[in-house]
Formats: structure tokens, sequence, C-alpha cells
């Protein structure tokens, strides 16, 4: 399994190929300049077109080759982290700003894929974040206190009710919420793309940013080809970037996915009949959902690749196997794996690279709505350079000397993980 095979990942599969994107060829100009073609930087593009900017986008591969694409499609509301942690780590002001603004991200999410008839297989019926014991039941408790407080429509469901809502007897509890929904996530980037380029962005696909300075007459972005200048920089490449300096102040972490052959019709109408997405309480955290065709999702920290394929891919099968009996001998007939950025504190972060430029990652696991929010805030600071148009200040550059040390220790974590399990026979 290859990072760069997209016969893999269902989504690339299950995709019509997106919108044509020629290369940049040539010395370009533009008012902003977009470096990364994935939630955030399309997003960005989107927004910059409908008020009319001169806009250009570079992607290094395709749309949504990176972390987008290989996204396990579920748009939730918010932050991994609970909001009252974040209030606590921001200041009561700073940490509302950002709650409130994230709150809001499903919602920007379904009103673009609705103004813009995107196809990608959107269902808004929530998500369930799920008890994988009695421990995680009392953390769902704390979630659920503290989002009631700030008037957010979840539920907290028991064990009867959680097995009836995803047909499992798995769960000790699940909490709903209803804001949120799934995605087919590549399908959903290539929507983004396509009414950018309608609503007058210039996109380019295949085009890497080999490099960017600043001088009086703005930035200059370095490709194979040619160049692009801008009065405005936005980059947007999140856990795929080589080239500047803040790659290093994240944790790269791998999120690896298998999706079984479809589910026996006879079968899959007590399994999730809702459609929601899931996640749960684990240390190790895993995922799984139904796509339309009823394949069987299912994810997990880890990095599939090499000679660590056979023991994630068991994994999976346990894990279907521990989640629904009835459905163990399916095959697995598709595996990928994305990168993650994953910040110290799990939150965003909104680096200046110098005057009129700005780089957006490190959402650490919280992707499409988070990013589609950003990609319009950064629109905004690119036709007011306001910093307030972001709910986060902006920070300067630094570098995590701790970041393989931290990604090494996920790897190996996740390994382990799911190697005890193999031994003990549970998932």
């Amino acid at each position: 399994m290859t990072e760069n095979d997209a016969m893999l990942n269902l989504w690339s599969a299950t995709t019509p190929p997106s919108i044509q994107a020629p290369p940049l060829e040539g010395d370009a100009t533009a008012d902003v300049a977009v470096i990364g073609g994935g939630f955030t930087g399309l997003s960005a593009a989107l927004h910059l077109a409908l008020e009319g900017a001169d806009i250009r986008l570079i992607e290094a591969r395709s749309f949504g080759h990176g972390g987008s694409g290989r996204n396990v499609g579920l748009v939730n509301a918010g932050l991994w982290t609970p909001p009252a942690e974040i209030e606590t780590m921001l200041g009561a002001e700073a940490g509302t700003r950002l709650n409130d603004a994230l709150a809001v991200g499903p919602d920007l999410v379904f009103s673009l894929i609705e103004r813009f008839h995107i196809a990608c297989e959107a269902t808004r019926n929530g998500t369930l974040h799920l008890a994988h014991s009695a421990r995680g039941f009392g953390d769902l408790r704390n979630r659920h206190r503290q989002q009631i407080q700030r008037g957010a429509p979840v539920t907290l469901l028991g064990r009867a009710q959680t097995a009836e809502r995803t047909g499992s007897e798995a769960f000790h509890g699940a909490l709903h919420d209803a804001r949120a929904g799934t995605i087919q996530p590549l399908a959903y980037v290539h929507g983004l793309a396509r009414a950018a380029a309608d609503s007058g962005a210039r996109l380019h696909t295949h085009t890497p940013a080999l490099g960017w300075s600043r001088d009086a007459g703005g930035w200059r972005i370095e490709t194979p080809a040619g160049s692009l200048r801008a009065k405005r920089l936005i980059h947007a490449t999140n856990a795929y970037d080589t080239v500047l300096p803040q790659a290093r102040a994240f944790t790269p972490v791998f999120y690896l996915q298998f999706a079984t052959s479809p589910v026996p019709e006879a079968q899959r109408g007590r399994l999730l009949p809702r459609g929601e997405g899931c996640w749960d309480t684990a240390t190790v955290m895993s995922s799984f959902r139904f796509d339309r065709t009823g394949r069987l999702v299912i994810g997990g920290v880890g990095n599939p690749a090499g000679w660590r394929s056979s023991t994630h891919r068991h994994w999976a099968r346990r894990k279907v196997r521990s989640i629904y009996p009835a459905l163990a001998d399916l095959d697995l007939e598709f595996g990928w794996r994305g990168r993650i950025a994953m910040t110290d504190d799990h939150l965003p972060r909104i680096v200046a690279l110098g005057e009129d430029g700005i780089s957006i990652f490190g959402y650490s696991g919280r992707g499409i709505g988070p990013g589609t929010v950003f990609g319009k805030c950064a629109a905004q600071w690119a036709m007011t350079g306001a910093p307030e148009s972001f709910p986060l200040p902006l920070s300067r550059t630094r570098s995590d000397i701790m970041a393989p040390v931290k990604a090494a220790c996920y790897d190996l974590g996740s390994l382990a993980a799911h190697l005890v399990g193999a031994r003990l026979g549970g998932s």
C-alpha cells in the first residue's frame, strides 16, 4: 500500500474526474495566490472568486490528493478538543469566538453543497461519538454537558438507544450531534474546484510551489515551468508540505482506512439506517461509516505502509467483526492512508509568513468543517488585510524539534494497540 496509489482509495475510485486545470506555464500574475487544492485552499479560492477577486490557485498534484481526498468524510461541528478546554486555553472571549465560528462549520459546508449542486453523497443526519467503555461514556457525559450549555443540539444516548441507532451491541452509549453529517470528501473537493472555476478563479494542478520570496512588488512563487506573482499569499497545504519551516510545527500522524465489499441488502437495513458517521472514545481512536454503495469504511490511527500493512489489515478485520459480527467474512477491497497535521494543543494555526502572507494548518483530524471555514476567513483576510477575519490570532513561524519523535510515538503506539488486540482476540 502506497500513499500515491489512487486505485486503493475508495474515494478516488468512486469520484468522477475533476475539472481540467492545466499546469501553470510561464510567468503569471494575480492579486491573490493560493497554494494547495484541498478544503482550505479551494474554499478560499471559491470565496475570493465570488467577491470578484483576481485569484490563482496552484496544486502540486491533483485536487484533493492530500488529506482532503483521504478523509473519513465526517462533517463535524467544532474541534476534537471540548469547547470548555478551548476556552481555558485561549481565554473565555477568544475561545468562545473560535467555538462559535466552528460550531456552524457544517452549515457552511452543506450550504455550499446545496448552492453549487455538489454531488458528494451528502447526508446530514448527524454523527455519533461512541463510548468504547464505561469510562468513555463518562467522557461523553462531560462533552454533552458542555455542548448543552452552549446551546448545541446534542443528545446523549444510552446503550440500548445506541444499539438501535448503530445496529451494534459493541458500545456503551453515544453522543449524537444533529449539526453534523457525512460526505464523500474527494467529491466535495472536486465540487469546490468546479464552483471556484465557474466563479472566475484560475486553477492549476500539477504545479508544485518550489519556493517563494517577497520583494517590493509582492510575492513571487517559483514553479517548475514558470512563476506566479501576487500581492497576497495564502498557503494551505496542511500536513502535505515540506518547504516551509512550520512544516515541523505539527506532528504528522497517519490515519488509515479500509472499505469492505458492499454489504448485502438483506443485512444493510439495521446498520446505521440513518447514515450517521461514527468515531469512538478510545485512546487509539477508530471510526466507521457506510458509503452510498453499502461499503463499510473502517478507519483508525496508524500507518499501513510496508511491513506494518498486515498488522493493520488484520486489525481492520477484527474491528469489523467486533462491531458487526455478521459482516466478518466481507472482503476488504480498498485500503488507503492520509496524513493529519496534529498540533501540540490540537488547535489550528494561522501563521504570518511576512507582510500579506499567511499559512493555515493543524486541524488535528477535523479538516472538513474547519478547513472550509478557515478558507472563507482567508478570503476575507485577502480582500481586507484584516487579521480579525480569522477566529484565531495570527502567530509567528516556529518549529517543533520533537515532531519526529512524536510522530514515531503515534506510529508505534497504534501498531502496538493493534498487535495487542490481535493477541487478545479483541478490537
